[in-house]
């Protein structure tokens, strides 16, 4: 599932859904790489590509490995991230494809990072010792934080894999300006990989030694500065720990808290990849993008002049940034219409986490909203939102969670508590005891209107925080299909070096009963069984929307069950 996109490009919330890959590819990708052996000899981990396949039946996931295999010797990494999702959340990854989709992953990090013109200025311009001191920090907070005893060993070892991927990347060695042969190249993992299969790394100062000797070694050997070598060993380590966690360049950590806080200097804009440059997938009511005639299906094909078909969606993504204020001409491109010239002013965006308040049904009181992402915001958006309602007759309320993708914690256990009288929401567990928390509900204000909540397969983190307390308690009725199963908490650390961060997993969270999400989600009490999604831009009556008509249903029987029974609050708030 990927994040979304708001420009200025916000890539994630504080608790995630990111991306993954699967398959048995073996040598299928080997064409297209290198390898850093992970045992002792480099002769015995490079894939051998000379024995015989036994002929099979070809199946599903032999015409998965088929298309990622094509995909990277067009280097298309972000598609093969995406192909490879399901089987990665189902965790049926073998290792020689788990190192697949690990190099995948390292392709779409580089272009993510060196497509920020400001990290490129601040690697550029760091020293060797910053570089060592920054993974310094970096390790110590995995080794203080993370929910899960860090492998040491394997994060420095992915760190090799990193760089393999990165000396076949065009976007690093553009920002190295080296063309190292491929015999100097191998000559030079060969050394990496005996040097670390020689010496065990098992704790935070041998990884520290290790990445450091690594590092002058390369540039030594391929001229690459030492302190851009131990940086992406510090970004290789985040990346390796689990699904979540991320390192975090400047602009992307700034993204990340103008995320939390629902506001952002861009368009307004929801972006996903597409063949002839970027999708808009919706656009913020009262944004620039709003009032320059912006719509959600249409295609981004150009920005200032410049083609952006067959280029890495950050790196296009980029394009579109700049100070408030000034302007961007974008080429539209809308069916069946040719290309056209729009241009719009990057301004101050906030963004929205409740949307489409509206009363469905005014004889029998049914109210719906829907609540796009957890932030600072949300509880105080949601309430508003319940007195505007209840002020128009509201009997029974909807909340639609399809698509959202979480958010902020505390603001999931907020919005929940406006619905629950008492007993615990949410508990999270790690490895600190200073992970180990229980959210709690209070008494005070509470809603007490029958309650139905919106589900699918994109509701994640955050929204899986809320339907679960709503399930556990029996507060409502969950409609839909099973959530993503998202069931852990990243904490946001900014580093002493750069002005950059981390995002890290620092715990899972269990529902009131303490039931795991993780890889399970929430199922719902009332399966909508369809892949129905609505056009993009386009608007759908709910009778022709089975999950919304399942949910008025189900909204309806709880009005006729509570009529003349509780109000719908306890008390004001």
């Amino acid at each position: 599932m990927q994040p979304r996109l708001w420009l200025t490009v916000t890539l994630a919330a504080v608790t995630f859904c990111l991306t993954s890959f699967s398959g048995s590819l073996a040598a299928d990708l080997a064409p297209a790489l290198r390898w850093v052996p992970a045992g002792p000899s480099a002769a015995a981990a490079r894939p051998s590509v000379s024995k015989p396949v036994p002929a099979a039946r070809p199946s599903q996931h032999d015409e998965l490995v088929s298309r990622a295999t094509l995909l990277a010797s067009e280097g298309r990494w972000h598609e093969i991230v995406r192909l490879y999702e399901p089987e990665v959340r189902s965790g049926s990854l073998t290792p020689d494809v788990r190192r697949h989709y690990d190099i995948a992953a390292v392709h779409c990090d580089i272009e993510r990072r060196y497509s920020e013109q400001n990290y490129r200025g601040k690697v550029q311009q760091m020293q060797e010792g910053d570089a060592v001191r920054l993974y310094a920090e970096l390790l110590s907070r995995i080794g203080s934080h993370h929910v899960d005893e860090p492998n040491y060993h394997g994060l420095v070892e992915r760190g090799c894999l990193a760089m393999e991927a990165a000396l076949d990347d065009p976007a690093f060695l553009g920002f190295v300006g080296v063309a190292p042969s491929t015999e100097r190249i191998d000559f030079c993992c060969r050394q990496s990989a005996d040097c670390l299969a020689r010496r065990p790394v098992t704790n935070r100062r041998d990884a520290e030694m290790m990445v450091t000797w690594i590092a002058r070694t390369t540039e030594r050997t391929l001229s690459i500065p030492a302190a851009v070598t131990v940086m992406e060993f510090a970004a290789a380590a985040m990346g390796g720990l689990d699904q979540y966690s991320a390192f975090l360049t400047s602009g992307q950590l700034d993204d990340l808290y103008s995320q939390i806080d629902g506001n952002f200097v861009g368009l307004g804009v929801e972006l996903k990849p597409a063949s002839d440059g970027l999708l808009i997938v919706d656009v913020i009511r009262g944004s620039p993008a709003e009032r320059a005639g912006l719509r959600a299906g249409d295609h981004l094909v150009g920005v200032g002049g410049r083609s952006i078909g067959g280029m890495g969606v950050n790196e296009a993504a980029s394009l579109l940034q700049g100070p408030e204020g000034s302007l961007v001409t974008l080429a539209i491109l809308r069916a069946p219409s040719p290309a056209r010239a729009v241009t719009v002013r990057r301004e101050h965006v906030e963004v929205p986490s409740v949307e489409d308040v509206e009363i469905l049904d005014p004889i029998a009181g049914i109210a719906r909203l829907r609540i796009s992402s957890f932030q600072k915001t949300t509880a105080t958006d949601l309430e508003a939102a319940l007195r505007q309602l209840e002020s128009s007759g509201m009997q029974s309320l909807i909340v639609d969670l399809r698509g959202n993708p979480g958010g902020l914690l505390s603001a999931g256990v907020d919005a929940a508590d406006l619905f629950l009288e008492r007993g615990l929401v949410v508990a999270t567990r790690g490895r600190s005891p200073e992970e180990d928390f229980n959210y709690l509900a209070n008494t005070a204000g509470t809603w007490r209107v029958p309650l139905v909540v919106v589900i699918d397969g994109e509701s994640a983190s955050a929204s899986e925080i809320f339907a679960g307390a709503i399930r556990d308690h029996r507060r409502g009725t969950i409609v839909g299909t099973r959530s993503y199963g998202k069931g852990s908490v990243q904490g946001i650390f900014p580093l002493d070096v750069g002005g950059m961060g981390m995002r890290l997993t620092t715990a899972k969270f269990f529902s009131p009963q303490g039931r795991s999400y993780s890889n399970i989600g929430v199922e719902p009490d009332v399966l909508v069984q369809t892949a129905f999604k609505p056009p993009l831009g386009d608007t759908v009556a709910p009778a022709d929307d089975p999950f919304l008509s399942t949910a008025i249903e189900a909204a309806r029987s709880l009005t006729q069950a509570n009529r003349g029974g509780l109000p719908q609050t306890t008390a004001a708030r």
